[in-house]
């Protein structure tokens, strides 16, 4: 009887296995290397409660955002700019987005030679930021809606080919060898074997870059580029808050709502 009870006793939880030297010895050269920086730039959070009572005019403003402002054709005609310099680098920077993918990974790419200089080709488009881009296609095309539209494609092309490339890594090789052997080139292996694994990931990925085109383009504005960007630096430089407070709003409602849709796009797609 005790035998039994002994086996049917649940034992004890064992003791939870202290933290290994290596994770605190990354920790503190995380928080080492922290303080350094901020120490670095010195950094420090008084201003946020020393200086506050400086912005009070402008938060005023934003916080009584001039409405009527909207309904000005200028406004209208900026939002469209917007939209199209989306849409348009969107179209392009997803179809070189593709192909490039396409000769980024060891499954697709026609040899390695290929392989390694398209990959080095990505990583150099995506270590210049869309701000950047959109400065060079500036200063050398001027300012208009054109700059714009090359620069997000450029954005595009680092984003869309890394995330595309990364799936046609990942796709099941059976469909791939099955063309092989039925006698298949390369663009039967690519159009019948690869396109249709990665297909739903892709589209998912075009939705993805629209959006961040969508916010992009108000940066890119900014610097010249074209869109609502640039009718909003003229109204900071005129200190109209209230009006950029106006399009600050308006930016954010058609950004969540290109954002749901997006999202339940590619929900169903998925």
């Amino acid at each position: 009887m005790s035998l039994v009870a002994d086996v049917s006793t649940p034992a004890g939880r064992p003791r939870k296995p202290p933290p290994s030297p290596a994770l605190l010895i990354g920790l503190a050269v995380v928080l080492a290397i922290t303080l350094w920086a901020g120490l670095s730039i010195e950094f420090t959070l008084a201003p946020l409660f020393t200086d506050l009572t400086r912005g009070k005019v402008i938060i005023d403003q934003f916080l009584r955002p001039e409405w009527d402002f909207l309904l000005r054709p200028a406004v209208a005609a900026a939002f469209l700019e917007t939209l199209y310099i989306a849409i348009l680098a969107s179209l392009g920077g997803c179809i070189l987005a593709l192909l490039l993918a396409m000769l980024a990974s060891k499954v697709s790419a026609p040899n390695t030679l290929v392989y390694r200089i398209t990959r080095g080709v990505l990583s150099l488009v995506r270590s210049l930021p869309d701000v950047a881009y959109g400065l060079l296609f500036v200063a050398v095309l001027g300012t208009g809606a054109l700059p714009g539209v090359l620069a997000l494609i450029m954005f595009n092309i680092g984003v869309a080919a890394k995330l595309t490339g990364e799936t046609i890594d990942s796709i099941d090789p059976g469909p791939v060898e099955a063309v092989e052997a039925a006698g298949g080139n390369r663009l039967q292996r690519a159009r019948w074997a690869i396109f249709p694994q990665v297909a739903p990931n892709y589209l998912s990925y075009c939705f993805y870059v629209f959006e961040l085109n969508i916010r992009a383009s108000l940066v890119l504005g900014i610097v010249g580029a074209g869109g609502i960007g640039t009718l909003l630096y003229t109204l900071l430089a005129r200190f109209e808050y209230s009006q950029v407070s106006a399009i600050v709003v308006l930016l954010f409602v058609v950004v969540f709502i290109l954002d749901q849709l997006s999202r339940a796009l590619r929900r169903r797609l998925s």
